[in-house]
């Protein structure tokens, strides 16, 4: 592997839109095809969506502002937040307020500095099971941002032990993406795109479970021969030159206090919470309003274990503001989905029986897929998640704004929405891993001063080997009938 020989400094050119203004000419574009595109809909849909069974019945154009019943396009965003999204987003919001006290604890970072500190030598082992530990949190609570302080955390340490700062962003950041992406109770993908597809929340589990765990094994051997071959010197970094000023520039993490009694008792009622939470969904069939309870008691003992143990100074009036901040956190997510679901109010709803523009974009989709065997129709939808997520990477907007479509187009295609919901995860949860729309991805890139394109020249053989065996996981689970 040669050295990158790219500019290291960020372009200045292009800048990402924000995902918000994506979604909104998206809302532009559909209010536009209310004036051109015939709505349609499906005589008999009580009794299943049946293509011979849809019909067009004109084009029904939206006001600029509602009337009569017709909801209007500046009244987008407030219809689709008082919609039926209105049971996630509280859900969201509540699960944002829970991971900022457990993080503002800093339990967290210091059971991963307990883990690198004093352990100069033989650290190979280090890497793999970083990874396993972060993609496990990827997909247990769907770790993302959180990502950017461990990065910050370890880079001293794996500088020091001979690794570069692409294995850091490998160890960390593509651990919580394979996991995000693979996950069995993700709450802002898997339980958000269940939700909107109306299929039983974390149901499917046992599959997801082994996939899980065969892409985190994939990923953490990755990471293990990378990093050997770094530190031996077998292979070029592409990060040599930008790794030369990290090195005496970054501060040593001196400032994450020891791990303590209060850090370990934290972490242990973190774990019993997830434990807890999967239980009740598995056995008890919790949906929104239990698994919001249970996030919120476990961010309430976080907060009272911190106050007996003083944990970063943090009293009640912290962990209040520890709260707010990580609800605001969501914010964004939030009016994302309100604005998504606006999309499908101004295209007519999601009512099959109902005339829409979605129905006649469903039909026509149909129409495309009926003569395509199974197994290529649940790669396809696969591959057109993955595309989208090229500039639309939050999780739960993108469910949010296709599961409408993908859930029943399974149905025409003679699917699962099972399927949908894993076409939608899998594609989401891989090109996140490049899109120059994530704006962690960007922010991790910063931290470490690599390009993206140094990044994409280094993770794109591994993002391909995922997609390829994307494309298979989607095969194996139509040929057995997954649901």
């Amino acid at each position: 592997m040669q050295p990158d020989t790219q500019d290291q400094k960020p372009k200045s050119g292009f800048k990402a839109p924000d995902t918000f203004l994506i979604i909104f000419w998206i809302c532009v574009l559909a209010w536009i095809a209310t004036f051109v595109v015939p709505a349609g809909v499906f005589t008999d849909a009580e009794n299943g969506i049946k293509l011979e069974n849809f019909q067009l019945v004109g084009t029904q154009p939206k006001p600029l502002f509602a009337a009569g019943g017709n909801p209007g396009f500046l009244n987008l965003l407030f219809d689709g937040m008082i919609s039926s999204a209105v049971p996630l987003i509280a859900f969201l919001l509540i699960i944002g307020g829970v991971f900022g006290i457990v993080m503002r604890t800093g339990a967290m970072e210091a059971g991963l500095q307990a883990l690198v500190k004093g352990r100069e030598q033989n650290t190979d082992w280090l890497p793999p099971l970083l990874f396993v530990l972060f993609s496990l949190g990827g997909a247990t609570f769907g770790m993302s941002e959180e990502s950017i302080v461990f990065v910050i955390i370890l880079l001293p340490a794996f500088l020091r032990f001979g690794y570069d700062s692409l294995t850091v962003l490998a160890t960390v950041f593509v651990a919580t993406q394979i996991g995000f992406g693979t996950s069995w109770m993700n709450p802002f993908s898997v339980v958000v795109a269940q939700g909107i597809a109306d299929v039983d929340p974390l149901s499917g589990a046992n599959f997801r479970l082994v996939m899980w765990a065969a892409f985190t094994t994939l990923g953490a051997a990755w990471v293990w021969n990378y990093a050997r071959a770094v530190r031996a010197g077998n292979i070029q970094s592409r990060a040599a030159e930008t790794d030369i000023g990290l090195r005496s520039d970054l501060k040593d993490a001196d400032d994450v206090p020891p791990l303590s009694v209060g850090h370990i008792l934290v972490l242990t009622l973190f774990i019993a919470g997830i434990v807890w939470v999967v239980w009740g969904v598995g056995s008890k069939g919790y949906y929104f309003p239990e698994l919001a309870a249970q996030f919120l008691a476990i961010g309430l003992a976080s907060a009272i274990i911190a106050r007996i143990f003083n944990l970063g100074d943090m009293d009640f009036n912290d962990a209040a503001k520890a709260f707010q901040e990580g609800a605001s956190q969501l914010v964004p997510a939030a009016l994302v989905i309100g604005l998504a679901k606006g999309v499908i109010i101004l295209l007519g709803g999601d009512a099959a029986g109902e005339p829409s523009v979605l129905n006649t974009i469903l039909a026509s989709l149909g129409s495309v897929i009926s003569s395509v065997p199974e197994q290529v129709v649940g790669s396809a939808m696969f591959l057109s998640q993955a595309l989208l997520n090229l500039a639309v990477s939050s999780g739960s907007s993108q469910a949010a704004l296709t599961m409408p479509i993908m859930a029943p187009l399974a149905d025409l295609a003679g699917l699962s929405r099972q399927n949908a919901v894993l076409a939608f995860q899998l594609g989401d949860g891989f090109t996140n891993l490049i899109t120059p729309a994530s704006p962690v991805l960007i922010a991790l890139l910063a931290t470490t001063r690599l390009s993206w394109l140094t990044w994409a020249a280094f993770i794109w053989r591994f993002l391909a080997l995922c997609m390829v065996l994307g494309m298979g996981v989607m095969t194996i689970a139509v040929a057995i009938g997954y649901s």
